[in-house]
């Protein structure tokens, strides 16, 4: 999953490359990708007495000023990737929704499902929901629960001001989901593009640290 031009190299090749150049410079090629995306939201019911969720830094509360370092994750991204598991390497499809309602949080959900090889949807895939934290000394936190009964604990550090990496430091898993290992992931934004890359990597049954997930995922809102 790490050949050329997959969105495994996207993200190890491109993501710490994301911060080059000016802050102006990055700003304005923000602009000009969000002009297709800057009036889509995540959707919100009426009725609480909370602040409304928004995946868009341009509507909903202010982003919490303990969250910068983590400010280029706020959107909704969907894109395509390559997995791997017990069946064998497998192409899926994605969406992840990076939010947050004015506390010193982000939020996480994330849907996938595996794609045939006409590329068209087959079924579905994974789906994990969690929550970022950052500290003032910049350590991440990154608490993560995916629906076949894993919870996972992550810490990490920004690699740049667009790219973060992460570990795992507990992995719990309820009696009926399947066995999983240590992992580590990374997230970058490409430099060309804007784009979210992933690279996810996880111990295996013979203890090694193998490719377990990757992929390259275009802004849709925010």
């Amino acid at each position: 999953m790490s050949d050329e031009g997959t969105p495994a190299s996207a993200a190890s090749s491109e993501s710490g490359g994301a911060a080059a150049g000016s802050g102006q410079e990055a700003l304005d090629a923000a602009i000009e990708r969000a002009e297709s995306t800057s009036s889509r939201n995540v959707s919100n019911l009426p009725g609480l007495p909370l602040a409304d969720e928004t995946a868009n830094l341009r509507q909903g509360p202010d982003l919490h000023p303990g969250l910068l370092g983590l400010l280029p994750l706020v959107g909704v991204w969907r894109g395509e990737g390559e997995g791997h598991d017990e069946s064998g390497d497998y192409h899926f499809g994605q969406q992840i929704i990076v939010s947050h309602d004015g506390q010193n949080f982000l939020s996480w959900q994330s849907r996938s499902w595996k794609l045939n090889g006409e590329g068209e949807f087959s079924e579905p895939d994974l789906r994990e929901a969690g929550f970022w934290r950052i500290g003032e000394d910049d350590e991440i936190e990154f608490v993560l629960t995916h629906a076949s009964g894993i919870v996972e604990l992550y810490y990490g550090k920004p690699v740049s001001q667009t790219a973060w990496e992460l570990q795992t430091d507990v992995v719990i898993r309820a009696k009926s989901s399947p066995l999983a290992g240590a992992a580590k992931r990374l997230y970058g934004l490409v430099e060309q593009g804007g784009a979210l890359a992933y690279v996810e990597e996880r111990i295996d049954p013979d203890g090694d640290l193998v490719p377990r997930l990757s992929a390259k995922l275009n802004r849709y809102a925010g």
